[in-house]
């Protein structure tokens, strides 16, 4: 019998429409006339998905007694003996009920697939076993229901449900997917904009790499070996070098230009394991790779383009990275193609990207202005004389005729050229006088003897030294003039970084201290102000002595240890110091003015706090004098109302006065970084209650929803409740007469979060954070507002306890005023998972 195929409908979380997707497909096979039928469906009261599941069979669900609980499970045998052509099974993640055939519901599926049945069936993201670890951290919930990758991968077609987060939100706020009084809860908890995001994000990376492996399969059956550009893959060839940094972070961008491009670094070894210059640093860029995104791979090889292009196609890479060569330039002529060349011969239709990078050219210092010619040129010129003077003769006495002698000069005088561009002048006139001895005793007559007896030949041999010097010389003065270029280019491109050190706003007094070190080969360079060390690079000795010191402003020092510069060096290093000494006043400029900023705040609230006093003290203050004024009055008789109103208003305007004082203080002790805070375990009702009693509010204008068994929260009883009775009596003012304020608490990751919730008119959501700033009111201009310090005294209080106080909007209009917490101890995370 053929085993049956397994379609799963695969959501990022509930109420996506995975079941409804599932349903509506079942359907459309019915329409085909193929047998179908509904072996399980969760409709979790859901009107649309109960509406959509009527008109198909449904085989009777079994009952099952558990500890007392009377629950529907999936009649597996019922299935079995139904035997339709598809079943549609909900919920591939259940776990059944005690007393069945399987624990879990994917097994019953299994079971359905091996008797020939298909089965379409649904499940979430955070049900995939790999991800469990990553569900928790971004839900912080435990999902204890998940779904082996396994049977996943073994799924025939993998259907992706998807919707954007903002319309979830919707749906949630809208009660499509949970009754209204869940709504607010999952909305704060599994329901976050940032969850759901992550948890979208989390989905499709995971099918990507099913349908990317899928991908692998297909080719690999099919021996298939030329790129297909599914996706970018950037391999970066990594040497253990300095280098590498640079590389990856560059592979990583390349990678980053297209959507779900991957980065791959691989690093070739010999077999015997020497390969490895900089283990360290090898490990250092294992440990970058990991930070961006990437993978970190070895090869074992000999070969290393043709193992490195080897395994770039074997990972389907699109681009390949590399770095430039550092072997000098002389010594490629000779040895022939590099890796770099030959990875780009090799390569085929993988994009080779050869990078420059500052560990290329790190560590060497300036070339100097000595000699023209090296002693290691010099000494080759002799040896390319000394070796090929006897060859070329054996060649030439071999090849002798009468006529050949002309043709015996010209090539003795080429050995004469070679060797001058070689060795300069002192290899050259050694090769001219080998030279002219040699044709007078092999090639002129007398031959085998040294004799010169025609004056003619006198004159060849004096023309052989004077060709020797004249090409030697202008060989000499090209190198000579070859090192002043390359000095000014390396003075240049040093100019130019340590400019660029200063613009970028990097740590300029130990970038322009290292480029000293690198650019002169010093050992170390030591900057010092005084007895304090400001910047070093390199080995300085504690007991070693300076062989430079160079002042730097007039009140530091840049002691340079290792070899003594000479005059062009200690030119250019005038122009770094120039350089040093504005990053060093810069530096001190900036701690200045860094110091300042707390001032200017500081003065910035005095001036605003003298104009709220003078501005909003002043109604309050009237009002109370007036009411006092009058009533001591002797001339005006005032009666009882009028004088129990009067009263009113003056003891109405002082406790104003008193509130608005108290505000003041609170922010000043705020600002000044005097708040005392002492904090302790504390029930969330501990802290509710007493500021609905201190504003007199009961269940006719105040709802409470604390959820039983939450763990106490860390905080201060005293701040907590001023900060309470601030957002409850905001939240009552704006709440609609007809409507109570609503007060939930629940646990979410380690936080305990008191959400005050009102129906008014509530704000932008742009504006949130607005009506936290001190003496915004958002428009409000009545008598008895304030100074408008209410909430940012609050959530200066929440910080101090290490809490934090935001807004949220409420489903169906208003505004959410959310206090967040530590648990004072986290609870074992229960069995609770989010529904299908």
């Amino acid at each position: 019998m053929a085993r049956g195929e397994l379609r799963v409908f695969l959501g990022a979380a509930p109420g996506v429409g995975k079941t409804y997707s599932m349903l509506e497909e079942g359907h459309r096979l019915r329409g085909e006339g193929l047998d179908v039928v509904v072996a399980v469906v969760e409709t979790h009261g859901r009107a649309a998905t109960s509406a959509i599941a009527r008109g198909l069979e449904q085989v009777p669900l079994r009952r099952v007694d558990h500890r007392g609980l009377e629950l529907d499970e999936m009649d597996l045998a019922a299935v079995l003996e139904r035997h339709p052509d598809f079943a549609l099974v909900d919920e591939l993640a259940h776990t059944n009920a005690p007393g069945l055939e399987h624990t879990k519901r994917w097994e019953d599926v299994e079971d359905l697939l091996a008797a020939g049945i298909n089965v379409l069936s649904t499940v979430n993201v955070q049900h995939i076993d790999s991800l469990n670890d990553v569900i928790e951290g971004i839900t912080g919930t435990v999902q204890r229901e998940t779904v082996p990758d396994s049977v996943l991968r073994a799924a025939n077609q993998i259907e992706l449900v998807d919707i954007a987060p903002e319309l979830l939100r919707g749906r949630l706020a809208e009660g499509i997917i949970y009754p209204a009084p869940r709504v607010d809860a999952a909305m704060s908890n599994y329901f976050r904009m940032g969850n759901l995001t992550a948890l979208r994000e989390l989905t499709l990376l995971w099918l990507a790499d099913e349908v990317d492996s899928a991908l692998n399969r297909y080719r690999t059956e099919k021996e298939i070996r030329s790129k297909w550009e599914a996706r970018e893959r950037v391999v970066v060839a990594l040497t253990g070098g300095p280098e590498g940094q640079t590389l990856l972070r560059r592979g990583a961008r390349i990678a980053a230009r297209s959507s779900g491009g991957e980065l791959i670094a691989v690093h070739v070894t010999n077999p015997d394991g020497l390969r490895a210059a900089y283990p360290g640093e090898l490990a250092v860029q294992r440990t970058l790779v990991e930070k961006l995104g990437g993978t970190f791979h070895q090869v074992v090889g000999t070969d290393i383009p043709s193992d490195l292009v080897g395994f770039a196609r074997s990972v389907n890479a699109t681009q390949l990275v590399i770095g430039v060569s550092r072997r000098p330039r002389m010594r490629g002529l000779l040895g022939g193609p590099g890796i770099g060349a030959t990875v780009i011969r090799q390569s085929g239709d993988i994009d080779v990207h050869i990078v420059n990078h500052g560990a290329a050219g790190a560590h060497r210092g300036l070339p100097r202005l000595g000699g023209a010619l090296s002693v290691r040129r010099r000494l080759a010129g002799f040896a390319l004389a000394l070796a090929g003077g006897p060859l070329l003769t054996w060649l030439l006495v071999w090849l002798r005729t009468p006529e050949s002698i002309t043709s015996d000069v010209l090539s003795y005088q080429l050995l004469v050229i070679v060797v001058a561009l070689a060795g300069g002048i002192w290899p050259a006139l050694f090769a001219a006088l080998l030279s002219g001895l040699t044709l007078d005793y092999f090639f002129i007559q007398p031959q085998y003897t040294v004799t010169i007896a025609d004056p003619v030949h006198w004159l060849a041999l004096v023309l052989y030294t004077a060709n020797a010097l004249l090409v030697s010389y202008v060989v000499d003065r090209a190198a000579h003039r070859s090192r002043i270029a390359r000095r000014a280019a390396s003075e240049s491109d040093l100019l130019a970084a340590v400019a660029g050190n200063v613009l970028r706003g990097e740590d300029a007094p130990q970038a322009l201290v290292s480029r000293v070190q690198e650019a002169f080969s010093l050992t170390g360079v030591d900057l010092r102000a005084g007895d304090t060390e400001l910047a070093r690079a390199g080995t300085v000795p504690p007991s070693a002595v300076p062989t430079a010191r160079i002042p730097v402003g007039e009140s530091a020092e840049l002691l340079l240890h290792g070899r003594v510069l000479e005059g062009a060096d200690l030119r250019l290093l005038g122009v770094i110091t120039a350089q040093l000494q504005a990053a060093l006043e810069y530096r001190d400029l900036s701690e200045k003015a860094e110091g300042m900023g707390p001032l200017a705040a500081a003065d910035k609230v005095r001036t605003a706090l003298l104009a709220a006093v003078g501005h909003d003290l002043r109604r309050p203050l009237t009002a109370a004098t007036a009411a006092v004024t009058g009533l001591r009055a002797p001339d005006i008789k005032w009666s009882e109302a009028d004088r129990s109103e009067l009263l009113a208003t003056a003891e109405e305007s002082l406790a104003t006065l008193s509130d608005l004082v108290t505000s003041l203080l609170d922010v000043s002790r705020l600002q000044a970084g005097a708040l005392a805070v002492s904090l302790a375990p504390l029930e969330t009702a501990d802290a509710v209650l007493p500021a609905l009693e201190e504003l007199s509010l009961g269940p006719a204008e105040v709802q409470l929803d604390i959820r039983s068994g939450l763990p106490p929260l860390l905080g201060d009883a005293v701040l907590l409740q001023r900060v309470l009775v601030n957002v409850l009596a905001n939240a009552v003012r704006f709440s609609p007469a007809d409507t109570k304020v609503l007060v939930t608490a629940s646990e979410f990751a380690g936080q305990v979060e008191i959400r005050v919730i009102d129906y008014g008119p509530g704000i932008a959501p742009e504006r949130g954070d607005d009506v936290f700033i001190p003496f915004q009111r958002l428009g409000d201009t009545d008598n008895q507002t304030g100074l408008g310090l209410g909430l940012a005294v609050a959530r200066g209080f929440m910080e101090g306890m290490g809490g934090t106080l935001k807004t949220d909007q409420t489903p169906g209009g208003g505004m959410t005023m959310v206090l967040s917490l530590p648990a004072a101890t986290v609870p074992q995370p229960a069995d609770a998972q989010a529904g299908q």
